[in-house]
């Protein structure tokens, strides 16, 4: 019980840091938005919402770490973070902006989405670049699950109806992971050149995050919670990232890197960095340092998620 008090004020403490997922973005930049949307020829999504609450690591952070940090500040608290859209750092990990930033807000509306995560995603790579095997690292997966889940009744117990929860990505196709664990063996690949026994990994985290899921809607049948699709999102927009305007080798090149490799990665040269460069157009490639996604990136990411995991939230949705 005492562990769940603690809990309990963890989260409270973390919605105080969360002022405005928005704070950042002026009136004009929100319309810009909205335009670069449109302009992609996709039909705009609205959901009756008044404000996101998003707990998460890097992938959704619009600034809270910089602002709250005392200690030295991060790369990312520097250009050339931010410098596609806000034309300064914002202190978030990408060239402009996140996923969260085009899922649109409407003001006096009724009711308040909150986004679980991703997590987990830290928890797996400190585990794996600590030289744990797989082996290894797949047992901490029960657990993690379980933390999340933890973390949603939380939420629901401090009164969320409406919560995504998001899966973990196609780690075996993030230019990090594909450097550390190059092989010469070409069955490890598969049809994405994405590494497979660690897309796999993702999907098993997946597989017990929806099961997970699917328990807490049991138990929480007035509250619509829905999974967040993350992986297939990503791998979607892998695939398709021609036709989305991405460059030749776009999906698999760094912008702000430097590498001897098809990734233009190298692991002891991170963007910010004295020397290394930034592509000449980031919006014609996915990965953004190696870690993060470009603001394109993030952008196609979150249309997709918007046309296929948000309207099953609609179905559920209670205001």
């Amino acid at each position: 019980m005492n562990k769940m008090r603690h809990f309990s004020f963890i989260l409270l403490v973390l919605c105080s840091f969360i002022t405005s997922l928005f704070a950042n973005i002026t009136t004009s930049t929100h319309q810009s938005v909205q335009t670069s949307l449109r302009n992609k020829g996709r039909s705009r999504i609205t959901m009756q919402i008044e404000a996101i609450y998003q707990f998460g690591d890097s992938l959704s952070d619009t600034g809270n770490l910089v602002r709250e940090t005392t200690r030295v500040k991060p790369a990312f608290a520097r250009l050339p973070y931010g410098q596609t859209f806000f034309h300064r750092p914002t202190g978030r990990c990408s060239d402009g902006l996140l996923m969260v930033d085009y899922f649109e807000i409407k003001r006096k509306l009724e009711n308040a989405l909150v986004l679980m995560g991703e997590i987990g995603g830290n928890d797996y790579n400190l585990a794996f670049f600590q030289g744990k095997t797989l082996e290894q690292v797949y047992q901490l997966v029960p657990n993690v699950v379980q933390t999340i889940k933890y973390a949603v009744q939380e939420v629901i117990w401090l009164g969320a109806t409406n919560i995504v929860v998001p899966g973990n990505f196609p780690i075996g196709c993030v230019p990090l992971y594909l450097v550390r664990f190059e092989t010469n063996d070409k069955s490890k690949y598969d049809e994405l050149q994405c590494l497979k026994d660690y897309n796999d990994f993702s999907k098993y985290h997946n597989e017990l995050l929806i099961r997970a899921i699917q328990e807490l809607q049991q138990e929480h049948p007035n509250v619509a919670i829905v999974y967040g699709d993350y992986y297939y999102a990503l791998t979607w927009v892998i695939k398709h990232a021609p036709r989305l305007g991405f460059e030749r080798g776009g999906s698999t090149k760094v912008c702000c890197a430097i590498g001897n490799n098809p990734y233009n990665y190298d692991l002891k040269k991170s963007c910010g960095s004295p020397g290394v460069p930034i592509c000449e157009d980031p919006s014609k490639r996915i990965s953004w340092d190696g870690i993060h996604m470009t603001q394109e990136g993030n952008k196609n990411v979150a249309i997709w998620l918007l046309k296929n995991s948000l309207p099953t939230l609609r179905t559920h949705f209670h205001p």
